[in-house]
């Protein structure tokens, strides 16, 4: 009997705790809302192509400060010291002492380079062209993002789109079930037409399931691009775009702008200024060179009988001196600079041709695909308006006995198809449309917006 209560009691206050647990558990979190903007700005800030852009800008603004600090005079703060036992020479004293001594020295010195065939010159306008082309490869990393923003986001509304689509195809499966049952039921239709059209429903069902795992495979790919924890929750809500404005573009006018504006494009011939100027430090190697240097310094030597402010008052001095260097043979070391650079030279220049080309091409591709999806988008439409009325027709005919379910069924597919290809269209088309600026080169990341 004892064993018996206390299980009664045991079930009884687990009955009661799970309610109370119940009730302690805090509520889930609310989504993360995520607009087209919040992903533009979100992108910016922690997309990894732009952090490391901005980490290579730095780096060059870094190289622009060094090079520029090379016109600067060193200064050096020399201090030694040293402890002599037995017979040495005291340079201080000027004689042979054999006894311990302890002696300092201590000085300023100084150099600036006055002439070396203007090698430094042409070093500080190489971190230039190099920080210019760093500038630039930032500005393209951040157009970069802003049109995977654009295009995930694009994404996104036409997997929801194809969910719409294959949501009211079940909605119109189901009601057509429900007709053909009464039909059934009324010996009207055979039941063979209730097993087709039930095969057709657990059909759309199973297209608005994968429809479902498409709209979060495209959620996934913004979480990618932006950066974002995937254990968090997210809402992307995706702007309106229910109507898309065809625009007309001339292949001349964008090639003559992205010639102009890309900044891939203009940073490739930074890097060939870049190169030029290194080929002059390398040549500017063979030059003399020609520098100016100062010192003044003091000493103390324990086995003078001055005082040790007296030794460093009169031990103090200091020296100016111009010195010329002039190469007459480094084992090649000029040769071989100058050979090294004259090749990375006209790998720039042939870097830069390859990407004039490259940039001509993504130019006409857009062209093309943009117009490719304007003439789409209208044959889609038109596809779909012949298939409502194809469907339309098939089912009053089925309904008057006049035609089969597999007329029916048929037709509601190519309906189906002809509405799913519609939205891929004007999807396909708002995509190229918003950008286009971005092929041309002078998209702003901070105004882009979904069918601009």
């Amino acid at each position: 009997m004892s064993i018996h209560r206390r299980f009664i009691s045991g079930a009884f206050g687990l009955a009661l705790a799970g309610p109370l647990a119940a009730q302690r558990t805090p509520p889930a979190p609310s989504p993360q809302r995520v607009t087209f903007n919040d992903a533009v700005a979100i992108a910016l800030r922690q997309n990894v192509g732009v952090r490391q852009a901005q980490n290579a800008a730095a780096l060059s603004d870094a190289s622009v400060s060094s090079a520029k600090e090379q016109f600067l005079p060193d200064l050096r703060l020399n201090v030694s010291g040293s402890n002599n036992i037995g017979r040495n020479f005291s340079q201080t004293e000027g004689t042979i002492i054999n006894q311990s001594t302890q002696s300092a020295s201590t000085g300023v010195s100084s150099s600036v380079t006055l002439f070396d065939g203007f090698k430094t010159v042409a070093s500080l306008h190489s971190a230039q062209a190099s920080e210019d082309a760093s500038s630039k490869d930032l500005t393209r990393a951040k157009q970069t993002a802003v049109f995977t923003v654009a295009s995930n986001y694009v994404a996104l509304i036409n997997q929801q789109e194809q969910l719409r689509v294959q949501t009211e195809n079940l909605a119109s499966q189901q009601a057509q079930l429900d007709q053909i049952q009464r039909l059934v039921d009324a010996g009207v239709r055979p039941i063979s037409d209730l097993y087709q059209q039930k095969a057709s429903a657990a059909s759309a069902n199973l297209a608005i399931t994968q429809a479902r795992r498409g709209v979060e495979l495209a959620k996934v790919d913004l979480m990618q691009t932006l950066q974002l924890d995937p254990a968090g929750s997210y809402d992307f809500a995706a702007p309106a775009t229910s109507a898309v404005a065809v625009k007309q573009y001339n292949l001349d006018s964008l090639l003559a702008r992205a010639y102009s504006t890309r900044p891939d494009l203009n940073a490739q011939s930074s890097r060939v200024d870049a190169a030029e100027q290194d080929v002059k430090a390398a040549n500017a190697s063979k030059l003399p060179t020609i520098s100016l240097t100062g010192s003044y310094s003091t000493a103390y030597n324990s086995a003078a009988a001055l005082s040790l402010s007296d030794q460093l008052d009169q031990r103090r001095g200091g020296s100016v001196g111009i010195g010329i260097s002039i190469p007459i043979f480094d084992r090649g070391s000029a040769s071989t600079a100058e050979q090294r650079a004259a090749i990375a030279e006209e790998n720039a220049r042939l870097a830069l041709a390859a990407q004039k080309q490259q940039v001509a091409l993504e130019i006409r591709r857009a062209y093309l695909d943009q117009t490719s999806a304007a003439e789409q988008l209208d044959a889609a439409n038109a596809q779909l308006a012949a298939a409502q009325q194809a469907a339309e027709a098939a089912l009053a005919r089925y309904q008057a006995g006049a035609g089969t379910l597999v007329d029916v069924t048929q037709a509601r597919a190519s309906q189906v198809q002809a509405a799913s290809a519609v939205a891929t269209a004007r999807n396909n088309l708002l995509l190229q449309q918003t950008v286009m600026s971005y092929y041309a080169g002078d998209m702003d990341p901070a105004k882009v917006r979904l069918g601009d």
